[in-house]
C-alpha cells in the first residue's frame, strides 16, 4: 500500500501541469495551450507520424518520453523557447524539479523517469532524437495554424526559429522539409516572422 500511495501521490502531483501555461496559442488563435495539453498533443503526433522517422523508434518509449519530457515544469515552470535570459537558469531550475517531483515515486520508478527525462535533455538515442522533432513541429504547427499570432507578439525572428530548429532534422528529415515549407516559409514571405538574414546587397 505504501508503494500506491507513493504513485498516486505522484499523479495528483502531475494534476497541476495543467496549470503551467505556455507561449503557444491553440489552433484557433482563441487561447494559448498548457503543458498537458502540449504533452497529450506530443503523444498523439509521435502516434500518427513515427512513420516518418528517421531511424526505427520504441514507439511506446518515445510516447512516454514525450509525455513526461516537461513534467519537471510543474516546479521549474515554463521557459520560453526564445527567452535567452530564462534559459540561463531553466537547466538548474529543471534539474532541482526532477529530483523533487520523481523523488515522490517508488525508487524503481524514480529511476525510470529520472533516466527518460535526463535521455530527453540529451537528445543522443533514436527516440529522443524524435521526441525532440515532436516537441519541436508541434508549437510551428500551431503557430502556422493560428496565423502566426504569437510569433507577431513576440516579434520572432527567423535566426531564434531556425536556430532552435537545428535539432529538427536529426529525429525526421521528412517533417522538418515540411515544417519549412509550409509552417515557416510562407509566414517568412508575409513578414509575419521577421526576415533577419543578411542582405544579400
Amino acid at each position: 500500500m505504501e508503494r500506491l500511495e507513493k504513485q498516486l501521490a505522484f499523479a495528483l502531483e502531475l494534476d497541476k501541469e495543467k496549470q503551467v501555461g505556455r507561449q503557444t496559442s491553440l489552433a484557433d488563435g482563441s487561447r494559448k495551450e498548457n503543458d498537458a495539453e502540449h504533452a497529450w498533443h506530443l503523444a498523439v503526433m509521435t502516434l500518427l507520424l513515427a512513420e516518418y522517422a528517421n531511424e526505427p523508434i520504441d514507439l511506446l518509449h518515445t510516447v512516454a518520453m514525450v509525455l513526461f519530457h516537461d513534467v519537471v515544469e510543474i516546479y521549474a515552470g515554463d521557459t520560453y523557447a526564445y527567452d535567452e535570459e530564462g534559459k540561463k537558469t531553466q537547466k538548474s531550475r529543471e534539474e532541482d524539479a526532477a529530483a523533487k517531483l520523481y523523488g515522490l515515486l517508488p525508487e524503481d520508478q524514480k529511476e525510470w523517469l529520472t533516466a527518460l527525462w535526463k535521455e530527453f535533455e540529451a537528445g543522443e538515442t533514436p527516440e529522443a532524437r524524435f521526441a525532440h522533432t515532436m516537441d519541436n513541429f508541434q508549437p510551428v504547427m500551431l503557430n502556422a495554424a493560428s496565423a502566426g499570432k504569437e510569433w507577431k507578439a513576440h516579434q520572432v525572428r527567423l535566426s531564434q526559429i531556425m536556430g532552435r530548429q537545428k535539432i529538427t532534422p536529426l529525429g525526421s528529415e521528412i517533417l522538418w522539409d515540411h515544417e519549412r515549407e509550409h509552417f515557416i516559409k510562407p509566414y517568412v514571405d508575409n513578414g509575419t516572422i521577421i526576415d533577419d538574414r543578411p542582405s544579400d546587397t
